[in-house]
């Protein structure tokens, strides 16, 4: 890659960074584990690397495979709802909770402190596979569709079960919002400390996502993924099962999504039917791909840093003394320099801050670095 191409992205990132820790000298610029930057930047990163798994997983869907899936917040939604109620213990009838499930005392034997990490270990991979099984169901009436009709599909979907959790109040309780949701680890740290676990946590599942989809993606299915999205005829022609290869695309990315979900709900403690609105759990990750590059999976993370320091910043500038205009203005001001920051890299880096990737695979990549180590041949001598 030239430095000259590396310029553009490498500067926003420092700049965003630069931004984003700026609001905290109000607290002093306390390099303490308690308050000031650090926790700050904690919980930034951490929100970060929640939404780098969605933008990882909405790369597979349309970033390789091509298909426009505009209802991220259906998945979203069902993998923090999932792993919700199998990470919590059963409801309170004197209290005013009421929802299904509950199943976080089944999973937690009484040996190595299980009740600790095994309910979050099932309960985010039940919530990847209850998103695959909804993609599942979605995929086999819908990929045929349109790009065009497929987005008002899968949109309507996930506004259907929006709907669906605000109505039926015994289902996650309603409009009142699921509460009392329990982090991994929480009862062998402190309330300070745990951000820092949290995040330790979040590293980790975003680094075995983003190896996940690599692997996949520089393999032989991988390599089909992508010509979807290039050419479906010619996939056709070559005796693939177009059909079949979208459909495992599509619901690879939901199970993805399925689990940032529960990561998510882990890390906030309490969703509710606001959480999932189109706004913030589709557009805003459709934001970080765009911004970021689709089709490169170092853009979709870096994506998701980038408009996630935009966001944060705006929320920030409620702490300094504004005018009364700007101050009530804070939130349609943060909704419209997302959506300038996707125009002007749309007009001046269509491809994101991170091209795609023009790369056939990893075993050609490593032949080709195993024939530039070999010594070259000496010459035949010439016949007499």
């Amino acid at each position: 890659m030239r430095t000259g191409r590396l310029i553009t992205p490498v500067t926003l990132l420092a700049v965003t960074l630069l931004i984003v820790i700026i609001p905290a000298e109000r607290s002093g610029w306390k390099l303490s584990l308690d308050t000031g930057v650090i926790p700050f930047l904690a919980a930034f990163l951490t929100t970060v690397g929640i939404y780098s798994i969605f933008t990882l997983a909405l790369n597979v869907q349309w970033g390789y495979t091509g298909v426009f899936n505009f209802g991220v917040a259906a998945f979203f939604m069902v993998g923090a709802y999932t792993g919700a109620i199998f990470s919590v213990g059963p409801a309170d009838p004197d209290s005013s909770l009421r929802y299904v499930g509950g199943f976080g005392d089944v999973f937690s034997p009484p040996f190595l402190d299980s009740e600790q990490w095994l309910p979050f270990i099932v309960a985010t991979l039940a919530a990847g596979i209850a998103s695959g099984l909804l993609a599942l169901l979605l995929a086999l009436p819908t990929l045929r569709l349109r790009e065009d009709y497929l987005a008002i599909t899968t949109l309507g979907v996930a506004e259907l079960l929006r709907r669906v959790v605000i109505q039926e109040d015994g289902l996650v309780n309603g409009s009142r919002s699921m509460i009392g949701i329990p982090s991994p680890l929480s009862g062998y740290f402190s309330a300070d400390t745990q951000r820092f676990v949290d995040l330790a946590i979040v590293v980790v599942l975003v680094a075995i996502v983003f190896l996940v989809v690599e692997r996949s993606i520089r393999s032989p299915w991988g390599r089909v993924l992508r010509g979807l999205k290039e050419d479906e005829v010619a996939v056709a022609a070559s005796g693939k099962n177009v059909f079949s290869f979208k459909m495992q695309g599509f619901v690879m990315g939901a199970v993805i999504m399925g689990m940032g979900g529960a990561i998510f709900a882990f890390n906030r403690g309490s969703i509710g039917p606001t959480t999932f609105e189109h706004f913030f759990a589709t557009f805003l990750i459709w934001a970080m791909l765009i911004v970021g590059g689709s089709g490169n999976n170092w853009g979709a993370i870096a994506g998701a840093y980038v408009v996630w320091g935009l966001w944060t910043t705006t929320l920030q500038l409620n702490g300094y003394d504004l005018p009364d205009i700007l101050r009530s203005r804070i939130f349609f001001m943060r909704d419209f320099l997302v959506g300038a920051l996707i125009v002007i890299v749309l007009l001046l880096r269509p491809q994101g801050l991170v091209p795609e990737e023009r790369r056939v695979s990893s075993w050609l990549d490593r032949q080709m670095r195993h024939q530039r180590k070999k010594p070259p041949e000496p010459a035949a001598a010439p016949e007499s």
